[in-house]
């Protein structure tokens, strides 16, 4: 890459994603179609204007974790630091369990990429990202799109992927407070009785076929978990509420999204949204402060278009 292809700028478009999908703890995740967008230029100095969801958080230059993996990165791969003019529209919850994270380490690897001229090609970022992260799953939703399968071989990440049903929709549901992953894994047992692992064994086998066989019949059963939901619970106050609504009013299946505490749910189609969204908004109408997003699950990552030009 030329001085001059750096210095060009570089568009990013991360999209959020949906980790675990009940059983699929650490392995499973899938985008969804709201994001983080980011447009970057090298200047003289370091500046960021930041709008959308927590624009106070993500339009800080001090303690941001875009810029410390940015600079992290091209100092330990020998490169100079380049002072970047960034403009951030994040379309994510921070601490929702919707991928914040991991889109924010995924951009910083692209602008070190990009402004740094490191020959990386997508093995070789999501190796990073999952170093960084420290779990393959959303990462490899969030720059390859879809829904993806994810299984770790050392730093090596290896990934199955397949787009989800064009029909599907869903509906993520947002508390009013955010639950940091530190303490949603803290709450995990060391051991696991052998049923709940087989249950667990047997749902997410189908899991993945149903994703990619729209099997929506199955998807109740495929997003039934006793890993790490009936754990998390008592700190994800709208999941107890949700779940019976899985296979009524169009919901196909209901998990929390990544560690919690916001609610995943498939919705069969645009014509069940209504129904779904009444449904759900019946059994959390004494949970004023909760907040419904529609969406389509994304089938195109952050490393598909940057700069409107495919990532090798």
């Amino acid at each position: 890459m030329s001085d001059e292809g750096t210095m060009r700028g570089i568009r990013l478009r991360l999209p959020a994603t949906s980790a675990n999908l009940g059983p699929g703890f650490d392995a499973v995740a899938v985008a969804l179609d709201f994001a983080l967008e980011i447009e970057a230029e090298a200047a003289q100095e370091f500046s960021l204007a930041a709008t959308g969801r927590d624009a106070d958080r993500c339009g800080r230059l001090q303690d941001n974790l875009i810029l410390e993996i940015y600079k992290d990165l091209l100092g330990s791969n020998g490169r100079l630091i380049v002072p970047l003019a960034l403009k951030v529209v994040n379309g994510i919850p921070l601490g929702m369990g919707c991928g914040s994270s991991a889109a924010a380490r995924l951009a910083a690897i692209a602008l070190a990429v990009h402004f740094g001229q490191l020959d990386w090609d997508t093995d070789r970022v999501l190796e990073e990202a999952y170093a960084l992260e420290g779990h393959p799953d959303n990462v490899a939703a969030c720059w390859l799109g879809g829904f993806v399968s994810a299984v770790c071989e050392g730093r090596r990440v290896h990934v199955a992927r397949a787009d989800p049903p064009e029909a599907w929709r869903a509906i993520v549901a947002l508390p009013a407070e955010p639950l940091a992953t530190s303490k949603a894994r803290a709450v995990l047992p060391a051991t696991y009785a052998m049923e709940d692992v087989v249950a667990n064994l047997q749902s997410v086998a189908v899991l993945g076929l149903a994703f990619s066989q729209a099997r929506g019949d199955l998807l109740r059963l495929a997003m039934n978990d006793r890993i790490h939901q009936p754990y998390r619970a008592p700190y994800c106050p709208l999941l107890p509420l949700l779940l019976p609504l899985a296979g009524k009013n169009g919901i196909l299946g209901v998990a929390l999204s990544g560690a919690g505490p916001a609610v995943l749910m498939v919705i069969d189609g645009e014509a069940s949204l209504k129904a779904a969204t009444s449904a759900i908004e019946k059994v959390t109408e004494n949970r004023s402060a909760a907040e419904l997003t529609l969406c389509r699950f994304s089938r195109i990552g952050a490393g598909q278009v940057i700069d409107n030009k495919k990532f090798r």
